[in-house]
């Protein structure tokens, strides 16, 4: 069925699964005022949360199968789309289950909070169908506005209130780039839409002209900030250590997913013919970040700033995949971004496992014999950093993600050989901090009394579950996730294949 999105009734058709997700979440947010705060209400209200994420994944799945297009519009009605709402919403219903656990050990009764990791999700729903600079602005805010509130959550914490802050004075500053550079742009091309906007940058020559750049420029910055791509991450480490630990895996996930997907599409539609302008900024800001985020990383002994920092070090390997600029790179990408996803979000139930009341325990010292006293959690927690890290045998999905990343670079119309090569050593100084947490796990003894971690929540103990089996069997079985990345890359309407590949 093509859509025909001038229409409003067809358009509403288009953006039914978002519409869904976000009716839901307005209904529940009223039911969620409705009575006084309780751990029964909270986790009522989380139960009703993930049944509407239910639905939506399924109602998105129906969609993906059905062979939609559209004609050329605000949004985009495309198998990327699908792919993407179905990485965010995994997350979303990973957070809920999360919090739900976490919310009673840390007495958070307040049942809003799912209710505003749905509403941030709708706008990640609607980052990842924009196809219009306006609508970009208006997902990330809708995003942005939930994930300031979601941070600071804990109004017991002096960290949670301060990351909470630093997000959002930071945020509203990279939002004022990227508006600056949505104006900038359509003062050049007269327009705000990503098809026309690429449509002119074909047609004219716009690799020189000052307005074009300075905008593109700006945009870059912008969507920097919200990825966390070094030197742009200065808010990640406090933000990821002080946010409940439910939220700060959504942002590493989810959110970041969102963010890159939006970034992707905008270069590859909206920026066809304006290789020379970016690609060189995108090359140093993948360097950067892959160097900064490991080499920091190494230094760190709290769990959560420590996966703050390899949070930062995966965006640089990202970048690598956009830096490519071609469809074969979109597909790395896509497939790396699953990858990250599970073994991210896996890693940080870990941590709320082993941790206590008021986030304690969170120290590297705190794992330490782990496998002693919960080999369950130590396994698991193995398999996360061994598929963070990019081991092959039993974080094979996450070594499939880096080989089809330098793939991707050294096949690129310019290869980046050099940037590839930047991947590779930073990947071995990452083993550095990955395997050092799996070495305290099982070599190190466990220290005279040290209290075992508590038993972990039912829904917990899933997510943990879930995800450590979801990267051992694409690990052993990565063509199926392969096939639907290299089916689910976004392909510019107006443009063949080889126009978007990197400046030669």
């Amino acid at each position: 069925m093509n859509y025909e999105l001038a229409n409003p009734s067809q358009l509403m058709q288009a953006f039914a699964p978002d519409l869904l997700l976000m009716g839901g979440a307005m209904v529940l947010m009223l039911w969620a005022a409705w009575r006084p705060e309780s751990n029964e209400h909270q986790r009522a209200v989380g139960k009703a949360s993930l049944a509407l994420i239910a639905a939506t994944i399924g109602m998105t799945l129906w969609y993906s199968t059905r062979g939609l297009s559209s004609s050329l519009g605000v949004i985009a009605v495309d198998n990327f789309r699908w792919a993407t709402d179905l990485i965010c919403l995994l997350g979303a219903a990973g957070a809920i289950a999360l919090s739900m656990d976490y919310n009673v050990r840390e007495r958070i009764l307040p049942a809003e909070s799912h209710v505003l990791v749905l509403f941030a999700t709708s706008g990640m729903m609607v980052l990842a169908a924009a196809r219009d600079l306006m609508i970009v602005f208006l997902g990330i805010e809708l995003m942005s506005v939930a994930i300031y509130v979601l941070a600071g959550l804990n109004r017991r914490s002096e960290k949670s209130a301060e990351g909470s802050l630093k997000y959002f004075l930071l945020g509203a500053f990279a939002t004022g780039f990227l508006l600056y550079g949505v104006a900038l742009i359509y003062g050049a091309t007269g327009s705000t839409n990503l098809v026309e906007i690429g449509e002119r940058v074909v047609r004219g020559n716009f690799i020189g002209h000052p307005m074009m750049l300075v905008g593109t420029g700006l945009l870059l910055v912008g969507f920097g900030f919200k990825v966390a791509a070094a030197p742009f991450h200065m808010w990640a480490p406090d933000v990821y250590e002080g946010a409940p630990t439910p939220i700060t895996a959504f942002m590493a996930t989810a959110v970041k997913a969102a963010a890159f997907a939006t970034f992707l599409r905008v270069w590859i539609e909206a920026m066809p013919g304006m290789g020379e302008a970016w690609f060189a900024p995108i090359w140093w800001l993948a360097a950067l970040a892959m160097f900064l985020g490991n080499t920091v990383a190494l230094a760190q002994r709290n769990m959560k700033r420590l996966l703050a920092y390899s949070s930062i070090a995966h965006t640089g390997y990202l970048l690598v995949a956009v830096a490519t600029g071609t469809l074969g790179g979109s597909a790395a990408f896509l497939f790396y971004l699953v990858a990250y996803s599970l073994a991210s979000f896996g890693a940080f139930a870990v941590v709320i496992t082993v941790g206590r009341e008021g986030d304690a325990n969170n120290d590297l010292s705190d794992y330490e014999g782990l496998w002693s006293v919960r080999p369950w959690l130590a396994i698991a927690m193995s398999v996360f950093m061994l598929s963070l890290m990019g081991f092959p045998v039993f974080g094979g999905i996450g070594f499939f993600g880096k080989w089809y990343l330098l793939m991707a670079a050294i096949e690129a119309p310019r290869p980046l050989t050099t940037l590839a090569i930047v991947l590779v050593l930073t990947s071995v100084v990452s083993a550095g901090y990955y395997l050092n947490v799996v070495r305290v796990m099982f070599m190190k003894p466990r220290p005279e009394g040290a209290r075992d971690p508590e038993p972990a929540g039912a829904l917990t103990r899933g997510v943990v579950l879930a995800t450590a089996v979801a990267i051992l069997a694409l690990g052993i079985m990565p063509t199926r996730v392969i096939s639907w990345s290299r089916g689910s890359i976004p392909r510019p309407p107006h443009v063949q294949a080889a126009a978007v590949d990197a400046p030669r």
